[in-house]
């Protein structure tokens, strides 16, 4: 696979904050009445000032330009960050200094500088306010906000063909107003034709990427982590060519102050019904319900919030859904997976944890069915990883570039390269012109592109965990919220005996500084 550039998309996402010169304040004269107003009158730096020009450079980090007017004299420049620290810096006389600071929480802040003339003992002092960039996460509900079939969150109608469903995100029940991104499961319903749908920030312009693509008679989710457009809303575009239900359950929400932080883990299968591992030995019953043990266990720290999850459903006996819900609570009404008689299929999930560190998982079928639980990674306040979403983009499409993915077979792609920092990826991926029953799974590999390049790689060890399942013929997407591991290069194993077409778009990267 080709190796993408994604610091670009990064960059763009780079805002400026800035507080004029003319916004100075200058320090009185010493000594009142007369003398201040004699020393005021005789000043020997009378245009002492200081612009700030602040720019974000990363998910917790900035940079300040400090452009001072002085007489050529030396100066110090005291740099108050805003979250308890500070730095001294020197000039003399007119020249701006730029200075690089790192939060280690995510936030807003005010950054204060003060100006000394340290010959003629006058200073002057600006500010300015500024928010990082990345954005922590908040779990919520799951929680239904659209059902086109009942009128939840929009009218009782099927969503026609290339218009779409607007979703309020921010400002609704508890959710925020200024919410940056959303974790929403949306599932296709009723479709009597093939097609797609995008997620996207109400406001932007539509994205050529999709996040769930579906079959006549299929009833599909997927999860999205999706840009919240400014008025608090997304949009969800049917792009078929017949009208479609839509529902879209919310599991979380980002915002640009401290919460939780992301921690990628190598996935591990935590829950595996057909041989015991993580519950009883056994097909989950018809409108049964089981739970299991996640935030304290097998590396996952008792103080974490949500994790993310891949869940699969194998073998079941009738048609029906998965919902994923944090122990101790009610089953909601949202679905995180719905699956056919006979079928296996996964879907991403990211779900709260419950106060005792489990997660419950119920079959919503009449019949018995096996699950599977891998954990990718967990949300936690003690975890420094931000979220920075980006415009969607396109980073490999094997149909117009490299060929088919053989069956039995990895590529690799250096995702990390240029993201320094990085530590997670979010991607939609999407398998298709698939030619035999099989899984995608995506792992760390302990390659670096240099090895590659210099063809001294060593064999990556076998994936243990999936995250998307297919039978001959279908195009099926997941969310993957793939870890960097130690190099950034990330596997895509073809867990088939056919050839695949392997489409990956990336919505956004998690940074630790």
């Amino acid at each position: 696979m080709a190796q993408p550039d994604l610091a670009a998309a990064e960059a763009s996402k780079t805002t400026t904050f800035d507080s004029p010169a003319g916004r100075s304040v200058k320090a009185p004269a010493a000594g009142n009445g007369k003398a201040a107003a004699a020393a005021q009158a005789t000043d020997p730096n009378p245009d002492l000032a200081v612009g700030l020009l602040a720019t974000t450079i990363s998910a917790h980090g900035l940079e300040l330009d400090s452009a001072v007017t002085s007489v050529n004299t030396p100066l110090e420049i005291s740099i108050d960050w805003g979250d308890k620290t500070s730095v001294m810096e020197y000039a003399d006389g007119t020249e701006t200094v730029t200075s690089a600071h790192t939060y280690a929480e995510v936030g807003t802040y005010t950054v204060k500088v003060t100006v000394t003339d340290t010959v003629n003992q006058t200073s002057v002092d600006n500010s300015v306010t500024v928010t990082t960039n990345g954005s922590d996460f908040t779990p919520y509900g799951p929680t239904r906000l659209l059902d086109t079939r009942n009128g939840t969150g929009a009218a009782q109608h099927k969503i026609a063909p290339y218009t779409s469903a607007r979703v309020k995100i921010g400002g609704n029940g508890a959710i925020p107003a200024g919410v940056t991104a959303v974790a929403l499961n949306i599932t296709v319903t009723s479709a009597t034709s093939g097609g797609h749908i995008i997620a996207f920030a109400d406001g932007d312009t539509r994205p050529t990427t999709s996040n769930v693509n579906f079959a006549p008679g299929q009833t599909v989710p997927n999860l999205a982590i999706v840009p919240v457009g400014a008025n608090g809303y997304v949009d969800l575009y049917n792009g078929g060519w017949e009208s479609v239900d839509l529902i879209a359950d919310v599991t979380g929400y980002f915002t640009q102050s401290a919460s939780s932080g992301y921690t990628a883990i190598t996935p591990d299968r935590f829950v595996d019904t057909r041989t015991g591992v993580g519950t009883g030995r056994g097909q989950v019953p018809g409108y049964g319900t089981f739970s299991t043990p996640v935030a304290g266990t097998r590396g996952v720290p008792a103080g974490a919030k949500a994790v993310a999850l891949n869940v699969t459903v194998t073998n079941p006996r009738s048609d029906g859904h998965l919902t994923v819900f944090p122990t101790g609570q009610s089953a909601p009404t949202a679905s995180n997976l719905n699956f056919s008689a006979g079928q296996t299929i996964a879907n991403s999930v990211i779900v709260p944890i419950g106060a005792d560190g489990r997660i419950s998982v119920r079959n919503g079928g009449w019949n018995p069915a096996d699950v599977i639980v891998d954990v990718v990674g967990y949300y936690s306040p003690d975890s420094v990883s931000a979220y920075l979403p980006f415009n969607p983009e396109r980073v490999t499409d094997t149909r117009v570039k490299g060929g088919p993915l053989p069956g039995r077979y990895y590529a690799y792609l250096g995702l990390g390269s240029g993201l320094p920092h990085s530590t997670g990826f979010v991607l939609n991926t999407t398998v298709t012109n698939t030619k035999d029953t099989g899984y995608l799974a995506v792992t760390p590999d302990p390659n670096s592109i240099e090895d590659y390049d210099l063809e001294i790689d060593i064999a990556p060890p076998l994936p243990t965990s999936s995250n998307l399942n297919w039978t001959v013929g279908k195009t099926v997407p997941n969310l993957v919220q793939a870890g960097r591991g130690s190099t950034g290069v990330i596997d895509f194993w073809n867990e088939s005996d056919g050839a695949i077409d392997v489409i990956i778009d990336i919505f956004g990267v998690y940074k630790d500084n």
